[in-house]
């Protein structure tokens, strides 16, 4: 029989070795985390032990069963990569003799385009706060920065004053992994930003301090939740149909810079991509985009 509490130390330990090694945010890890308790439940429901016991069979069966149930392709091959690495890491450290994950196939993914936002689209959702609110105005700020800079939410919510450097109109971000970058803002989102640190800031937090550059009207920082809560309140008020989050800004950002003659490399520096790969998505959104201009405007379109 499996010990529910081996599983849960065994996970503890793998996470703590991916934070000391790699460097991954807290979201990740606790994703990861998640995986695998419920991967450790289902042997133990089903199989009767646990997951240095498993074998690739349960594993595939496991997985099986997720996709039964609806699980997409994209999120079950984020799992088998989750799996593997425990795997991987429990033969570095000796916890058993084989890796039951290798030889299973991962899911064949296709390649979906980010979803963005046309010009219009972003214009609308930008002046959809209510600027006589504090709020709003902040939300504003945050709306101009998110597309300016293409920052991950979980940047934009972590924002920290001293972070900003007014002067210069650049942001010193750490993103995943712990690696640092320089993002510029541009014009008008360092106008809002200034405007916003000097009086909607103010009003939102009174003798309070925060260490956050967006503080709540409760004297603390913003949750990806909440900000995710507030972007799809705007869009609805812009009269945006389809759902959007604040990823979806990230991507009108990269989408607008390469439709607009940007080089690659640069808005891979910009978004904090490590690999180029990652990045070159977006080329087929900006493609897709000069398909519809030339049969639009091309007498022979």
């Amino acid at each position: 029989m499996r010990d529910p509490d081996e599983d849960s130390s065994l996970i503890e330990t793998f996470s703590d070795a991916l934070w000391m090694e790699r460097g991954l945010s807290r979201n990740t890890l606790s994703a990861y985390q998640s995986d695998l308790a419920k991967v450790a439940d289902w042997l133990h429901n089903n199989r009767g032990y646990g997951l240095l016991q498993a074998k690739r069979a349960d594993l595939q069966s496991y997985l099986a069963d997720l996709v039964k149930r609806g699980r997409k392709p994209r999120s079950t091959a984020r799992l088998l990569s989750c799996i593997r690495q425990f795997y991987q890491h429990g033969l570095r450290e000796g916890w058993l003799s084989s890796d039951p994950s290798l030889r299973i196939a991962s899911p064949k993914l296709g390649r979906p385009l980010p979803k963005s936002l046309s010009e219009s689209e972003v214009e609308a959702l930008l002046k959809a706060p209510d600027l006589d609110d504090a709020e709003g105005m902040r939300d504003r700020t945050m709306l101009e920065v998110l597309y300016a800079s293409g920052l991950r939410v979980s940047e934009l919510v972590d924002l920290r004053p001293e972070q900003v450097n007014l002067t210069q109109g650049v942001m010193r971000i750490v993103g995943k992994g712990g690696k640092e970058r320089l993002v510029p803002m541009g014009d008008e989102a360092q106008g809002w930003v200034e405007r916003f640190y000097s009086g909607g800031r103010v009003e939102l937090l009174g003798e309070r301090v925060c260490s956050h550059l967006f503080p709540t009207r409760r004297g603390q920082g913003m949750t990806r939740q909440a900000f995710w809560y507030r972007i799809k309140k705007h869009a609805a008020r812009a009269g945006i149909k389809q759902t959007i989050s604040p990823h979806t800004l990230r991507h009108a950002f990269a989408t607008h810079l390469l439709n607009h003659g940007a080089d690659l490399r640069v808005v891979q520096l910009l978004l904090g991509h490590s690999d180029l790969s990652t990045t070159q998505i977006y080329t087929h959104v900006a493609r897709e985009r000069l398909k519809q201009l030339h049969a639009q405007h091309h007498p022979r379109g």
